[in-house]
Order: C-alpha cells, then structure tokens, then sequence
C-alpha cells in the first residue's frame, strides 16, 4: 500500500529525531589540548622548595619568585646544606663569625661549578622564624666569605588582602 506524502515525511522526521546521538570527539579533543598547554605553561610561574616540617617560615608579601639556588637550611640547631648537616648552632664559637663546618661545604660546592660570575654566586637561606638574628648573620657572613654573595631568604607568599592598600 502506498503511503501519503504526509506519513512519508512523519516516518522521515520520526527516524532522524530518534537515531543514537553521536559524541563529537574533535572538539574534546581541541578543549583538552588548550588545558595541557595552559597548565604547562603556568607550572613554570611557581616555585616550590621543599620545606621541612619543623622550619616555619616567616610570611612575606614579596611580589618577585624565588629562583633555583644552593639551599641553607637552618631548623633547631642544626645548619645543612642541601639536606646534609655540616654544623651545629650550639657548637659555634662566640668569637669567631665564620662558622667552620658550613664554610667548608660552600667552598666545596663552588669547586664543582664551572665559573663564578663577578657578583658572586647565589644562595637561598631557610630559617626557622624563631632563629636568632645573631646567627642569621653569621651564616650570611659566612656565605659572603665563599663568594655566595646574592644571598636570599625564604619566606612564606602571603597574598595581599583585597580590600587592603598598597602603599
């Protein structure tokens, strides 16, 4: 039996309404390759040092990011130098400035490097908050003395509140 031309186009509009919806993968594909290279690209922005759990750093508003540069540690009493201790602050000589154990291993990591620039080279300094000033000063003294002369501290970003004024 023929069919009209109005169930014809019914029967039409009927197939193409209820076929299997399709999943257009190009797109997807597009959204998630724009998130892989946004993600790559700011993961260079932030800089992370590894902390340990017994050094609470003091919180700073610096807007500059710290660069990649031989670690001091500085936690209770002990001094190390990229994780290894090299002296204790207990042991120091009251007299003397340059404290022995830590000289001797900036001198040994400046021997590994190829050339030493004219300003001198770069150290970080991670202190417990709590540390006393007079031997904060004597570990940048005694950085000076090895010709680690760009001497940084780390601190703890703390972002400026909104509704506060920058002055």
């Amino acid at each position: 039996m023929k069919s009209s031309r109005r169930a014809h186009r019914i029967q039409r509009h009927y197939s193409r309404m209820h076929r299997a919806g399709g999943l257009n993968l190009v797109s997807l594909m597009d959204i998630f390759t724009i998130l892989v290279f946004f993600l790559m690209v700011n993961s260079s922005d932030v800089k992370v040092m590894q902390q340990a759990s017994d050094v609470s750093l003091p919180v700073s508003t610096a807007e500059t990011p710290g660069e990649e540069a031989l670690l001091i540690e500085v936690s209770g009493d002990s001094i190390r130098v990229q994780g290894r201790e090299v002296a204790r602050l207990e042991a120091l000589d009251a007299e003397d400035d340059r404290i022995a154990g830590l000289f001797d291993e900036l001198q040994h990591q400046k021997q590994r490097r190829d050339a030493v620039p004219p300003e001198g080279l770069e150290i970080t300094v991670m202190a417990d908050q709590g540390t006393a000033y007079r031997n904060l000063r004597r570990i940048m003294q005694t950085c000076v003395d090895a010709d680690y002369r760009r001497v940084r501290l780390a601190v703890e970003h703390q972002a400026d509140e909104p509704g506060a004024a920058n002055g």
